[in-house]
């Protein structure tokens, strides 16, 4: 397919070619990918500026993505990619065949950097999705920074540098300047430019950014960094959220209070941690979806609620595809398990689908399929789902706004054949499902967001068992 880039694709590029560091914070559809390519193309073969580029992707995005760019655009004929990828055998004989691009799956690059050490070969790195080194404390971030010195280019690349606030950023631009920018440290960032928020006695939980920190912070990175959000340079499709409330049935609400009672008083809320929050938020979902894991793993299904209000929306639609995102193995078992018997004796049969990989996404957007269960984790970067349908349906909530916004934009993308993409969540009331939203309406920090849920739900417990 011949290439005929927009005009910020164009800048954008150019971008890359002029600086030696730069990050690229493009919203999906913007063509990160081919922008990229374009600049190593260039970089490779009219500059003679490098040899060897590696690139760090999501698994799926390391499998798919960037070998299809390279097939799809004429333009990009004579750039040779390896993928390194599978088990370490393979990896190895990918890293010793000839090419200038080589992909890696991010959960490699530790591994990656201890077999190269001091002889590390790609003199230009690009980071997809960077929001991957994000946490100064993981081992992916801390090779890669073992190796920082060795590299002359690095790109970074996402849609959503930031999801859970400026605390984010300080990790991926470090991997650019050193600290030139944000500060040599995590701790002398976020002590020039935000407060404690969140904290016990002993413990510091979150930090909120103090007044004028986000331009300060902006604009300090704004000569290495390009921001764009697709609406302001792609016919777009609108976009129309829909908040369907679920409503518990007398046993299914009164069981739910208790459940919620005697869990969350087992807790002090002065001693909460990430870890407790995760399995508290995680139980209380799980109830709101229907099932709930007991504590030797087995599914205990509690009610049907939500999975009447989910037919029942399947019904509106009226023939139209739908993708569903699930939250846990139960959602996606039991949503399976019904289908089955809606289907039942229907001439009109849904054909239903598990999202496992190219095959069915290419029977998705062949319209081959009516309803196409995903996990959100597993599809949310670098997967073309637009052309397959217009509705998305969250069944199961997810607290990170990443996570949402990459999944809906699976259909909310350029190319979508439709005027209208409409996204769907299924919200049960005056339940965990509740707080969520609100986190994902003001894109709020997530774990700021658990631990602060949580707090006032034990304190209106606490506040009801006392009267």
């Amino acid at each position: 397919m011949r290439y005929v880039p927009h005009e910020y694709q164009e800048y954008a590029k150019e971008f890359i070619i002029r600086e030696r560091v730069g990050a690229l914070f493009l919203d999906c559809g913007l063509g990160k990918t081919v922008i990229t390519l374009t600049a190593v193309w260039e970089l490779l073969f009219d500059y003679f500026d490098i040899r060897k580029v590696l690139v760090v992707a999501p698994l799926r995005v390391a499998r798919d993505t960037w070998g299809g760019e390279l097939e799809k655009w004429e333009h990009l004929s004579g750039i040779g990619l390896s993928k390194v990828l599978g088990p370490e055998k393979e990896r190895l004989a990918a890293l010793g065949r000839e090419a200038q691009v080589y992909v890696i799956n991010r959960e490699n690059v530790e591994w990656l950097v201890d077999y190269y050490q001091q002889a590390w070969p790609f003199d230009m790195v690009v980071l997809d999705e960077s929001t991957s080194f994000k946490n100064s404390q993981s081992k992916r971030f801390k090779a890669m920074r073992r190796v920082r010195r060795f590299i002359k280019r690095m790109v970074l690349l996402t849609g959503t540098p930031s999801s859970k606030g400026l605390i984010d950023l300080w990790a991926q631009v470090y991997l650019l300047d050193g600290g030139e920018r944000l500060g040599p440290t995590l701790s002398a960032y976020r002590e020039r430019y935000f407060d404690p928020d969140q904290r016990s006695r002993t413990q510091i939980f979150s930090y909120k950014a103090k007044d004028g920190a986000e331009s300060a912070v902006l604009a300090a990175i704004s000569d290495i960094c390009i921001s764009m959000k697709a609406e302001d340079y792609l016919q777009l499709p609108d976009f129309i959220q829909h908040e369907i409330p679920v409503m518990l049935d007398a046993k299914a609400k009164r069981d739910y209070d208790q459940f919620e009672r005697d869990l969350l008083l087992e807790v002090d809320e002065d001693i909460i941690t990430a870890g407790t929050a995760g399995v508290l938020v995680g139980k209380l979902l799980q109830y709101c979806n229907g099932a709930v894991y007991n504590n030797d793993g087995k599914v205990v299904p509690v009610h049907d609620c939500k999975l009447d209000a989910y037919v029942e929306l399947l019904e509106q639609f009226d023939g139209e595809h739908c993708l569903t995102f699930y939250g846990y193995q139960h959602d996606k078992d039991r949503i399976l398990e019904r289908l089955e018997r809606y289907n039942k004796g229907r001439r009109d049969k849904l054909r239903v689908r598990v999202y496992k990989g190219t095959e069915d996404e290419d029977a998705w957007n062949n319209g081959e399929v009516d309803v196409l269960l995903v996990h959100p984790a597993s599809c949310a970067y670098g997967l073309n789902l637009q052309a397959g349908g217009r509705h998305v349906v969250w069944y199961g909530l997810n607290w990170s706004f990443e996570l949402n916004d990459q999944g809906n934009c699976r259909l909310y993308r350029q190319g979508s054949p439709f005027d209208k993409v409409f996204v769907h969540y299924l919200v049960v009331q005056d339940c965990e499902d509740e707080d969520v939203m609100e986190t994902i309406r003001v894109r709020a920090d997530t774990h700021e967001a658990v631990m602060r849920a949580l707090k006032a739900r034990i304190k209106k417990i606490k506040e009801e068992t006392t009267k």
